[in-house]
């Protein structure tokens, strides 16, 4: 077993040597190469563990029932759009693959770059990923970028290409994938027409128009004042993840779920306490003048099927939308835990990742309704805080661009656990202690930093974890291996970050963010060593789903 989960640092030079004594002419090497191939494969798919996506449908009626295949299948339509944006051609790229592996792998990665290996590519003759993915022009520098007087080049819908003499022009999405589009949007009428609530009907059929127009304001609105579906679908262009060159290009993808009424109504008292928690973040009165939206919502939902960019590498197991600060501050976040695909992680990653790295007096704080809590909290907290500078330097992802993500994910993560501290001051949080709720927090540390460099996750947990380390909000213990929580300065060190956090953003200080980045969202030689012993032990580093009508019995 150890074989097959051998050092995750050492996969890409193995490949890369292989692509360098590729020949023309048979003999020792070409002959060694596919059981060199066969094994790097194994170590790589060794990251993931399968998730079968399904849950009980009994509850849904016969048009809901009826509804999911049509929104599965504009979910694969996303799909195929986001396959575009990170990469280009895939039937071409996979036809190029003859290691059956390997083409599994590229199908879990959309691409040949490793998402969980700091996008290290696996396949021979690849070169490095273009930090702006398919959104820019390859040959484009960020200054020539910056200096184009260009209406539009730093919307969230528009590709940058060149035009016949060479000038930087811009693409609408609606026209570049204009068939796609036009399909997704006729199947999404299809559905509405299905819809028994009226608000999901108005949302369905509002945002068939938002993907032929690219202007998503109305339907993001109106999938708000949704209320009582029990049917979701988030569908369209959404975070911009994907754009490590300035953070501006959304990219698409879906996700159908079906909501747990019970679960959401148990959460939704914690929504009216946005406005109070805004005013008690631990930072200068001036980073929370903000008003978070009044008309937030919590949901708990099962997700039955991912596609595109939340479907690619780590996946997503919490959502909070929409994005559009406007309809942030206008209306509020919904935010929706993803609980089947959470259960997955917790069960079959976090867990065993505990039993490893912490200490054994408090492996027994490490329980999902502390998990759950962490993984709500960590959404609603990215309603919480500033979303526009002070300074006139414009929205936060304008001002601190290809950061913008990992700060905002750092930030959402410390206010999260923020939030999680004064509800339970105030009893409104049973079921966990303080100390579950630190302890599993700190095992998620660990879970997601192995998401690598180039996830905003990662970086936002590598950020963390060096800032916890230099307040000495865990002790390692040299012989075991394990870490132990100090549970004051662990709360001393969240208050700090928090505060910097915000504080950077309200500034929109752009090198301060970069500086941060690269001096704190580095992993030391010792926790890489760390991380090493849960891949040794066969650990998955994500999960990879089974979904689909066969899945769900549809």
């Amino acid at each position: 077993m150890m074989m097959r989960f051998l050092t995750f640092l050492l996969v890409g030079s193995m490949l890369y040597a292989m692509g360098s004594c590729a020949s023309d002419t048979e003999g020792t090497e070409t002959a060694t190469a596919p059981d060199s191939t066969a094994l790097a494969m194994q170590a790589l798919l060794g990251k993931y563990t399968t998730v079968q996506l399904t849950t009980d449908l009994s509850p849904l009626s016969a048009s809901e029932r009826q509804m999911i295949p049509i929104l599965i299948e504009v979910a694969r339509i996303m799909d195929s759009l986001f396959w575009y944006e990170a990469y280009g051609d895939r039937d071409e790229l996979l036809a190029s693959i003859e290691n059956e592996d390997m083409g599994r792998f590229a199908v879990i990665n959309y691409g040949p770059w490793d998402r969980l290996g700091g996008n290290a590519p696996f396949v021979p003759g690849v070169g490095e990923k273009p930090a702006g993915a398919r959104y820019y022009p390859e040959d484009m520098t960020k200054e020539e970028f910056e200096s184009a007087e260009l209406p539009g080049k730093a919307d969230l819908y528009t590709f940058i290409r060149r035009n016949e003499n060479g000038d930087l022009m811009t693409i609408p999405y609606h026209e570049m994938f204009a068939d796609q589009i036009q399909r997704a949007a006729s199947l999404l009428e299809e559905a509405a027409a299905l819809a028994e609530d009226a608000g999901l009907k108005k949302y369905l059929t509002m945002r068939a128009e938002a993907l032929r127009t690219d202007n998503y304001q109305p339907s993001d609105l109106a999938w708000m004042d949704m209320k009582d579906n029990r049917i979701d679908f988030v569908v369209g262009p959404i975070e911009t993840y994907e754009d490590q060159l300035f953070g501006y290009k959304a990219s698409h993808e879906a996700f159908v779920l079906v909501k747990d009424m019970e679960w959401s109504q148990r959460l939704e008292k914690y929504a009216a306490f946005m406005p109070e928690l805004q005013k008690g973040l631990p930072c200068d009165a001036k980073y929370k003048k903000e008003k978070p939206g009044a008309d937030a919502q919590l949901n708990a939902y099962d997700v039955i099927y991912y596609s595109g960019d939340c479907n690619a590498g780590s996946k997503t197991i919490a959502i909070n939308l929409p994005n559009d600060e406007e309809v942030q501050l206008k209306k509020g976040t919904r935010r929706l835990q993803l609980k089947n695909a959470m259960r997955a992680k917790f069960d079959k990653i976090l867990i065993p990742i505990a039993e490893v790295l912490i200490d054994p007096s408090q492996r027994k704080h490490v329980n999902f309704d502390a998990f759950f809590a962490n993984t709500m909290f960590h959404e609603v907290a990215h309603g919480l805080g500033i979303k526009n500078t002070i300074n006139g330097k414009g929205s936060v992802r304008e001002a601190i661009k290809e950061h913008s993500s990992a700060l905002e994910e750092g930030k959402a993560d410390i206010l999260g656990l923020y939030m999680v501290n004064q509800l339970f001051k105030k009893g409104e949080l049973t079921g966990a202690t303080m100390e579950d709720y630190y302890v599993t927090f700190m095992a998620s540390i660990f879970r997601s930093v192995r998401f690598g460099a180039s996830s905003a996750h990662g970086k936002a947990n590598m950020i963390r974890f060096n800032f916890f380390q230099e307040y000495g909000a865990f002790v390692r213990d040299e012989t075991t291996g394990t870490y132990k929580i100090d549970f004051a300065n662990l709360q001393k060190a969240t208050d700090a970050l928090g505060a910097l956090i915000l504080q950077i953003q309200g500034d929109g200080a752009y090198q301060q963010a970069a500086d941060l980045v690269t001096q704190k969202g580095q992993i030391t030689a010792q926790l890489q060593a760390d991380l090493d012993r849960l891949a040794e032990k066969g650990i998955p580093v994500d999960v990879v789903y089974e979904q689909g009508t066969e899945v769900l019995g549809l």
